[in-house]
């Protein structure tokens, strides 16, 4: 097991705050292609587009990667739980615009055509599409051997939904006095894995991830390898009740809340309110990870968050079945930290 630093997921090879400096200029470069029927600025989760202004629909998109948690499916040798990783975390990146999904799209690439590995993936991109409600209608498997070495393969997903005019979720709607709701994860998702791996030195030596996890059965892998949730069937029910929605991805609270809040709107977070998973503390055991650090890296057992008006806290509560009430919307003139936390 590797000795890692402090600012270890710089240290693993991710830099977040060279992340935020590269999507500043990708942001501004893409501005320059905007036409009449682009409806949302970057740092949305999805990209709206109004295709037909006669009609009663605009389109939400976005695409997104499993990262390196392939790495750990590798090591595991099974691949289909990250073919339902992509698809989940496609979704829940066009939900925050309340739109459902139509259809997605898969890119496979890898050094050479293996039959056995394109099926399990597609088996789990298959699965989570039915689950979501979502057609699999294309896609692209690449075999470049000049990129990818051996077991190498990555795996990208595009989806494309759509959102009633009247119903889309604008951040600007939400103000200070907000009430903040939680659902939670079902582990890491599909961010943090570079330093996970680093911690564990994974690709060097699979053993850590045949440990049991403390107080339970489960193995490191296992609990590595839990598929990112869906949340479309639990809060499509009730977005007509909410504000806006935060999905809890790389860069986890500090970069993900915002981008669910009005300009002038921070966040107050409670993280005395939940328990995170006992992954997240062997993960923070192992790796003398800060944590500080810990919750701008991971999710922490936190996988949405939901913006509502303080007057419908009790009744998203009982329709949410497992959320809870994380802090609130604050006022934020422009400095200091938008996402507080008080214990």
């Amino acid at each position: 097991m590797k000795n890692v630093s402090a600012n270890a997921y710089a240290a693993s090879g991710v830099d977040l705050n060279a992340a935020a400096r590269a999507k500043l200029r990708i942001g501004e470069i893409a501005k320059s292609t905007y036409g009449r029927g682009v409806a949302s600025a970057p740092g949305g989760f999805g990209g709206v587009f109004d295709v037909d202004p006669n009609s009663d629909y605009l389109t939400v998109s976005s695409t997104d990667s499993v990262g390196t948690k392939l790495r750990i499916a590798q090591a595991m040798g099974r691949h289909d739980t990250v073919g339902v990783d992509i698809v989940n975390h496609c979704v829940n990146d066009i939900l925050p615009a309340g739109a459902e999904p139509m259809y997605f799209l898969d890119y496979i690439g890898l050094s050479g055509y293996d039959d056995e590995l394109i099926a399990e993936l597609l088996t789990g991109v298959a699965a989570a599409c039915v689950e979501n409600g979502c057609a699999l209608i294309g896609g692209e498997t690449a075999s470049l051997p000049g990129i990818y070495h051996g077991d190498d393969y990555d795996l990208v997903g595009f989806i494309v939904g759509r959102v009633k005019r009247e119903d889309l979720l604008r951040p600007e709607s939400t103000a200070a006095g907000d009430a903040l709701l939680a659902l939670p994860s079902s582990g890491l998702h599909t961010n943090g894995y570079s330093l996970v791996r680093s911690i564990f030195d994974t690709d060097n030596d699979p053993s850590a991830l045949r440990d049991i996890l403390p107080r339970g059965r489960e193995t490191l892998g296992e609990a590595l390898l839990q598929p990112h949730k869906s949340y479309l069937q639990q809060l499509q029910p009730v977005l007509g009740k909410v504000k806006s929605l935060g999905h809890i991805t790389g860069g986890s609270f500090a970069k993900n809340v915002p981008r669910a809040l009005a300009p002038n709107v921070g966040a107050a977070l409670d993280a005395s309110t939940w328990s995170p998973p006992p992954v997240f503390a062997y993960i923070q055991e192992h790796g003398s990870i800060e944590d500080e650090e810990m919750f701008n890296v991971f999710n922490m057992g936190v996988g949405m968050i939901v913006c509502v008006a303080a007057s419908d806290v009790e009744f998203l509560l009982t329709k949410l079945g497992d959320a809870w009430v994380i802090g609130e919307a604050t006022g934020y003139d422009g400095t200091g930290q938008r996402v507080e936390w008080r214990v």
